[in-house]
């Protein structure tokens, strides 16, 4: 029995856009969905009952980061994630896969998993496919990932041949090692921007059998146009019945046209960091609030936002909060930004199961400057 059930509730007719439910034990998610990325426990610069408000349904957590610090030990002792961070709404942990192969240098591939020195103190680390399950299940979230191998981009052919093969091997030793009943596990495809590669990944990892599934190896540089390529063939290899997953993107338009593919579940870093850094989304396009032009500008960031922030500042209230260094500068952007992707999410769902996803995704486009 899996920990989670999924079901499409609505299909959209002109594209593979699709509404649907993901139960957990923690809870059940309406898709599509975007995920606020919690590195450390934490989504930054939001409180748990702010991200509630704001209609967060599931948060990610970083596998790496809480291994490092404070450790999966002493999160298992403080009663798990949800305890710990005080959310009582479904989380996800990625593997850690891509925090340690970005440490380059610093870690050293084989069969048996990844050496790597931790980026805080130099410390000599290792992990394999069995020890990142046993972290994510210490750490007690409701969604694990297997520990794949992320390739760098661009890479030789044979490269990532020999890399997914590794990742589809190391795939099957998470599943065995997996004990944990409560926990769902995602295998995650890869193969670079190959087609072949792409259903090769793909088809090893649904006859191993999973949960749900993810694509990864992707908003590594490419162009917009060939991650939507990469998309567009590799999410119709994935099962209907299970949640698909794509790692990492996180552009509005991004969004839009992985759910037009059929892309269930959502995350990145992109609304909360540039938030800290002055960048807002809004219905019209990006607001670099820093602009000299809103030094007295009354109108709020989004005339048609709804949340918070919209309702009671002005963009030349939060560009001197910005300017000034002011911590609610961060508290303010993120929360804005995280509304705007929130909201998109249930704008997309409400259109999908109406009937009308292709005129709501016109419309995205149509406002935007």
């Amino acid at each position: 029995m899996s920990a989670i059930d999924f079901k499409v509730i609505a299909q959209d007719a002109a594209s593979a856009a699709r509404h649907g439910s993901l139960t957990t034990p923690h809870g059940t998610i309406e898709t599509p969905i975007f995920m606020p990325v919690g590195t450390q426990a934490t989504v930054k610069a939001m409180t748990p009952d702010e991200l509630r408000e704001i209609g967060a349904q599931i948060i990610l957590a970083n596998t790496y980061h809480l291994y490092i610090r404070p450790g999966h030990e002493l999160v298992a002792r403080m009663g798990g994630l949800h305890e710990f961070m005080n959310w009582s709404g479904p989380i996800l942990t990625d593997s850690g896969g891509f925090q340690v192969f970005s440490l380059g240098e610093l870690r050293k591939i084989s069969e048996e998993g990844v050496k790597f020195k931790s980026h805080l103190d130099g410390s000599a680390h290792f992990i394999t496919p069995e020890s990142a399950i046993a972290i994510q299940e210490a750490l007690g979230s409701d969604i694990i990932m297997c520990f794949d191998e992320c390739p760098p981009y661009p890479a030789e052919h044979e490269y990532l041949r020999r890399s997914l093969e590794l990742t589809s091997r190391w795939a099957r030793r998470c599943k065995e090692a997996k004990k944990r009943d409560d926990q769902a596990l995602f295998g995650i495809v890869q193969g670079g921007m190959h087609r072949d590669l792409r259903e090769q990944s793909a088809q090893e990892l649904v006859e191993i059998g999973f949960d749900g599934y993810a694509l990864g190896g992707l908003s590594v540089g490419e162009e917009k146009e060939l991650m939507y390529e990469v998309m567009e063939y590799a999410i119709p290899l994935l099962p209907l019945a299970k949640p698909r997953y794509v790692m990492g993107i996180g552009a509005p338009e991004d969004l839009i046209e992985g759910i037009w593919r059929g892309v269930d579940m959502f995350d990145c870093v992109m609304p909360t960091r540039n938030a800290r850094n002055g960048m807002l989304f809004t219905s019209f396009g990006r607001v670099n609030i820093k602009g000299a032009q809103y030094a007295e500008d009354r109108l709020p960031i989004d005339p048609e936002c709804s949340c918070y922030v919209c309702k009671n500042y002005s963009r030349a209230y939060l560009r001197h909060l910005y300017r000034s260094g002011e911590i609610l500068a961060s508290r303010l952007n993120t929360y804005h930004n995280l509304h705007y992707y929130l909201a998109l999410m249930a704008g997309a769902r409400v259109a999908i199961k109406d009937g009308r996803f292709s005129q709501f995704r016109q419309e995205f486009y149509a406002k935007r400057q």
